[in-house]
C-alpha cells in the first residue's frame, strides 16, 4: 500500500516537473536539452545568441537563431518554453489566413 502511494506521488511531481515553464533568457542548458526537438547544437546557439542580449520576443528568438521558425516556436512553446514570459503565438494584428 505505501509502496503504491510512493509511487503516486512520485508520478505526480515528475508530471509537474515535465510542465513546468521556463524561459529562454533564464533556462539552462539541461532545460533546454530536455525539450523535444532541440539538441546540444541549438542549445548552444540559443546559448550563444542569449549572451549577446537577452531575446525580446519570439520574433527576435526565430531572427536570430537558425533553426528555430513557426512550427519549431509553436512546438517549443508548447513544452513550456517562454521568451518574456510569454508563449509563442501568432501577433494579435496578424491577420487570419481563412477567407
Amino acid at each position: 500500500m505505501i509502496t503504491k502511494m510512493t509511487a503516486a506521488i512520485a508520478t505526480i511531481l515528475l508530471t509537474g516537473v515535465a510542465w513546468a515553464q521556463v524561459d529562454l533568457n533564464k533556462a539552462t542548458e539541461i532545460d533546454l536539452d530536455g525539450l523535444n526537438g532541440v539538441g546540444p547544437a541549438l542549445t548552444r546557439e540559443l546559448m550563444t545568441e542569449r549572451q549577446k542580449a537577452p531575446f525580446q520576443d519570439w520574433t527576435d528568438v526565430m531572427q536570430r537563431v537558425k533553426g528555430i521558425g513557426p512550427k519549431k516556436a509553436a512546438s517549443l512553446s508548447a513544452q513550456g518554453l517562454r521568451v518574456q514570459g510569454q508563449g509563442y503565438g501568432p501577433s494579435p494584428g496578424a491577420p487570419s489566413k481563412k477567407p
